[in-house]
């Protein structure tokens, strides 16, 4: 090689080594979770923004579920960054029965592969709220009141209930039993109190809700609840400039202001106009808004998503559950143990066989896809057992009389006999997925239920609407393409007849 050619090489090297990083940072994607409540909502939109000046492709998992899940998916990988709360990082994920300071929460953290940024400037503790008539009338100001009103009804937030710094541990130190509680979606618990439904909740002392529904805020007399100072939780693998970006509103947010721009949100209905609401007001933040995404491009990739999920956890079924049915069809202490083992998947929680997953699988589509399989294998299962040992004594007699082995008789005279009731159960899996699959989106993982659980968190009943609607559309669409599937696998002779 001539000695200008080398140069020329080198050269090239030397460009190349200082664009590739460039090229890596353009490239990078960045994924920012968020709990299933108002300010979670936009504090991951203010992430998201932050992230997106600094050049990165960020997706933000809106309302991905409770602490469990979040830190789970953090941990995993499957998020990057997500808000988070002093008091819920002490109590319920450092497990810390003292108070801890910020120096080493961070280094129980980085144990862990997770770092924290500094405070964002706000306390938004927990709080019992009552309408303020109502507490008014019986003369109740702050928690301790409540020991001479035991009998009233109360609606915790599920999470709440089974916190460490939540309702059991708060009521032993009241010295309280309360005689009605029941979980309550957080949201949802806020409707309850004003139909009457029930008397107290839990909520966050900077809810735009205590203003605006005109609830009292309990004092909570005997100092029970942690500081819950707003931070970001972080994967330490991001990059550092990243990093520098979510530290750079540190102190920038105070209570009044995190209750305007939570107000912000449920008003509009919005809250990536509520993040950008805060870049208005900060320009020394120097972004300049969250993009917002367009909603009908957002619904069709969310039944992209669903679909996606149906479909390949419902392929897996009939993979796996015929031949369990064909199994099944055999008497013994064998298929016994398969129906059995199938039905009883199907009486677990829906949203707790989701969460039970998580910490193994992380917050991908893998794991709704699981669940999902696994609460497809019942009808098919059964259906394919029912429909096997219904044939006829007289017709499997036939068909050996022909000289059809077992192999020829199942796949051309049982399973051909017995397609209309198997195709039946796979039906009736097809559409009870359709609608188990919108608690995918509780984990992050997609589909048409984040327009559901979004519009929970905004008192957005168009937005539940529309993607409950759009699911119900989904769930006629697989089964009407069912119907064709019948015509065609189901022999002439063993269909049913046209209604009248």
């Amino acid at each position: 090689m001539s000695p200008s050619r080398a140069k020329e090489g080198a050269l090239l090297a030397f460009l190349l080594s200082l664009l590739l990083p460039a090229l890596g940072l353009a490239q990078t994607h960045l994924t920012v979770g968020s709990k299933k409540f108002t300010e979670s909502f936009v504090l991951g939109e203010i992430a998201r923004g932050l992230l997106q000046k600094q050049g990165y492709k960020v997706t933000h998992k809106q309302g991905m579920g409770a602490t469990l899940i979040l830190w789970g998916a953090l941990k995993g990988g499957s998020i990057d960054v997500y808000p988070e709360y002093t008091g819920t990082i002490e109590q319920e994920i450092l497990k810390s029965k003292d108070h801890l300071s910020s120096e080493q929460m961070r280094a129980a953290l980085s144990k862990e592969g997770i770092g924290m940024t500094d405070e964002l400037g706000f306390n938004n503790t927990y709080t019992l709220v009552m309408e303020a008539d109502k507490a008014k009338a019986l003369g109740i100001t702050k928690i301790s009141d409540l020991k001479a009103h035991q009998d009233l009804p109360c609606g915790p937030t599920i999470e709440f209930l089974g916190r460490k710094d939540g309702w059991k541990p708060l009521m032993a130190k009241y010295g309280i039993a309360m005689q009605s509680a029941k979980g309550i979606e957080h949201k949802l618990g806020y409707t309850a109190l004003e139909s009457g439904s029930i008397a107290v909740k839990d909520a966050y002392s900077t809810d735009a809700d205590i203003e605006t529904k005109h609830l009292t805020s309990l004092k909570d007399d005997l100092g029970f609840f942690p500081k819950y100072r707003a931070v970001y939780l972080y994967r330490l693998g991001i990059p550092a400039k990243a990093v520098k970006a979510l530290n750079s509103i540190a102190g920038t947010i105070d209570e009044p202001e995190m209750i305007k721009l939570n107000a912000a949100a449920e008003s509009s209905k919005n809250y990536v106009a509520a993040a950008n609401q805060y870049f208005e007001e900060h320009k020394g933040v120097g972004v300049k808004s969250v993009e917002a995404t367009n909603v009908w491009s957002e619904l069709l990739a969310q039944a992209g998503q669903h679909l996606i999920l149906v479909g390949v956890s419902l392929a897996l079924a009939v993979l796996f559950g015929i031949p369990l049915g064909i199994r099944a069809a055999k008497p013994g202490a064998v298929s016994a143990v398969i129906l059995g083992a199938t039905g009883l998947i199907q009486t677990v929680p829906s949203l707790a066989l989701f969460a039970i997953l998580v910490p193994w699988l992380g917050t991908e589509p893998r794991t709704a896809v699981l669940a999902l399989f696994l609460y497809s294998l019942l009808p098919i299962v059964r259906n394919t057992a029912t429909g096997l040992s219904g044939i006829a004594p007289s017709l499997r007699e036939s068909a050996a009389a022909l000289g059809l082995d077992a192999r020829a008789r199942l796949f051309k005279v049982e399973l051909p006999l017995a397609s209309p009731t198997i195709l039946a159960g796979i039906k009736v899996s097809a559409v009870i997925n359709v609608g188990t699959a919108t608690i995918a989106a509780f984990i992050g993982a997609g589909g048409l239920g984040q327009s559901i659980q979004t519009g929970l968190a905004l008192s957005d009943k168009a937005l539940i609407l529309r993607g409950g609607i759009a699911a119900a559309v989904l769930a006629l669409i697989v089964q009407l393409l069912f119907e064709g599937v019948d015509r065609l696998l189901i022999p002439k002779g063993l269909r049913l007849p046209p209604a009248p």
